[in-house]
């Protein structure tokens, strides 16, 4: 429909019939659907035997944003921001690191942005360059929502009024226009994040950690209520002489509902037993996405040497980490211990952290 909207200006049920190779019932049911839900408009009326003709009623993507969602950490949230287009997302990480506001760190993986922030209500200058065109005033918990305050004008002030409430995990949005600039405010869910590690989970004749760790993500995320964030490989100290490969772990993050996070977590080590190929697995699973200290010391240590088996599960019990399996437990709390590094450090085990 899009397709012939552009090249043609407008479509009858047969065009869309043969274009989509279907019959002409299913065409005429998507047209009839489309149409009650005002996707499409009718340009003109049936004739005689001339029949009816539609169009989009606009070529625009109804939205870039594909997932909006937030965690919560202590008085700290990060902000998730999937985008259909790695540009917008960097577009957005740059005017939000220059409106600065609440913001206290932004990283962007491909189209995903990811904003660490601190509550409060803050006061930012919007406008045309070189000021910010768009940034957070405020943000703060709501019993069990997040709600952030942006400002912004031009490109984003349409992305504000037009896509954002479209996006998965967005649950209410309003806005204020004064003059060019626009305000709004976003509801979302305050979400849990899970940080899971995954190691020795391949043997010497098959399988692999990081495809493992792939499977699990998806696994999860496909429940109802599951957000997927992301996937890291860590190479820990090669010199180790029980390695499979190169001595690697894998990480996954997720964010999940409150009330489902016990049962999330039966479910990841119910599915790395069951599916390793390995007797020496080894799951963590820590709740929240801030490092102790003690934490992100372990992971310097994992890099450079060998770590005993009785460390690990000492700090994990300390951290309130849940650790399960056998030797696979020290690169399993590694990948956590590692988990908010660039990749290039991730994989560089003689780059100093």
């Amino acid at each position: 429909m899009h397709q012939m909207t552009v090249e043609h200006g407008s479509f009858t049920v047969q065009d869309l019939q043969r274009v989509a190779s279907v019959p002409r019932s299913t065409s005429q049911d998507w047209i009839s659907r489309l149409y009650h839900e005002e996707c499409i408009i009718q340009v003109s009326p049936p004739h005689g035997r001339i029949p009816a003709r539609y169009a989009l009623r606009s070529i625009l993507p109804r939205t870039a944003c594909r997932r909006i969602f937030t965690c919560v950490d202590k008085d700290t949230i990060e902000i998730f921001h999937e985008c259909m287009s790695s540009a917008c997302a960097a577009f957005c990480a740059y005017h939000h690191q220059l409106a600065q506001g609440p913001v206290l760190g932004i990283q962007r993986d491909g189209t995903t942005l990811r904003e660490c922030v601190q509550t409060g209500i803050y006061d930012i200058d919007i406008g045309l360059f070189p000021l910010p065109a768009v940034g957070i005033t405020g943000i703060w918990i709501d019993e069990t929502d997040v709600v952030q305050r942006i400002r912004c004008t031009g490109g984003p002030a349409y992305s504000l009024t037009e896509m954002m409430g479209r996006a998965e995990g967005v649950r209410e949005i309003s806005i204020e226009q004064r003059g060019s600039i626009v305000e709004g405010t976003i509801r979302t869910r305050k979400l849990v994040h899970l940080c899971i590690g995954i190691d020795d989970t391949d043997s010497n004749t098959g399988g692999a950690t990081f495809a493992l760790a792939l499977a699990l993500l998806q696994y999860i995320c496909s429940v109802p209520g599951h957000y997927p964030i992301g996937h890291h490989v860590a190479m820990l100290f090669p010199g180790i002489q029980q390695k499979t490969g190169g001595n690697s772990c894998s990480g996954i993050e997720i964010a999940g509902e409150p009330g489902e996070i016990a049962d999330t977590k039966r479910k990841i080590i119910r599915f790395v037993s069951d599916a390793s190929l390995s007797d020496s697995w080894g799951v963590a699973i820590k709740t929240g996405f801030i490092l102790s200290d003690e934490l992100r010391n372990y992971g310097k240590a994992v890099r450079r040497r060998v770590v005993a088996e009785s460390y690990a599960r000492e700090l994990a019990a300390n951290e309130d980490i849940c650790l399960q399996g056998g030797r696979g437990c020290i690169g399993a709390l590694g990948a956590i211990a590692l988990s908010d590094l660039d990749h290039t450090t991730l994989l560089n085990p003689a780059i100093e952290i």
